[in-house]
């Protein structure tokens, strides 16, 4: 009988970014509390930039929008938001989403299959993803859940399951 695998990779889908940015953008038009703070949020090139007059307003801007996140089911460790800057008269915060599994983060999640994850499980690095391979099925479900009890700092998802 052939190998079972399943691929560990970091991605998002990029349709859902840009559906929880308008749903923010339509947010922070419609209340009351951003009214006259000049509080917006929109794409810039491949980074998110958020603004208001305020260092206050700006983070509530990046809260609204992570809140849209959430909800469309995109986990907020492929954000990565900078800290609120003073341009002119206006805080700024430039976000990105990151993507891909770098070979360091990959390496350290091969180390958890190898020495925690059942016998006979083997992960290879391919590219910005990892492929996970074994005989039996029960042990790739193992090692999603092993995996999926660990707290690591980029997010996983898990693809190709056959």
């Amino acid at each position: 009988m052939a190998d079972s695998s399943f691929d560990i990779v970091s991605k998002v889908e990029r349709q859902e970014v840009d559906n929880a940015l308008n749903q923010a953008a339509k947010e922070l038009s419609q209340r009351y509390d951003f009214k006259g703070v000049g509080a917006s949020i929109s794409w810039s090139g491949e980074k998110i930039l958020m603004e208001a007059n305020s260092e206050d307003r700006v983070t509530a801007v990046l809260d609204v929008f992570q809140s849209k996140l959430v909800k469309r089911g995109i986990s907020l460790k492929a954000l990565d938001a900078g800290e609120p800057q003073l341009s002119g008269k206006d805080y700024k915060i430039f976000a990105s989403i990151e993507e891909g599994i770098s070979q360091e983060n990959a390496k350290k999640v091969a180390k958890i299959i190898r020495d925690e994850g059942p016998k006979g499980v083997k992960a290879q690095v391919q590219g910005e993803e990892l492929r996970v391979t074994s005989k039996s099925r029960d042990d790739l479900q193992a090692v999603i859940s092993l995996l999926k009890n660990q707290d690591f700092d980029f997010a996983l998802q898990f693809v190709n399951y056959r």
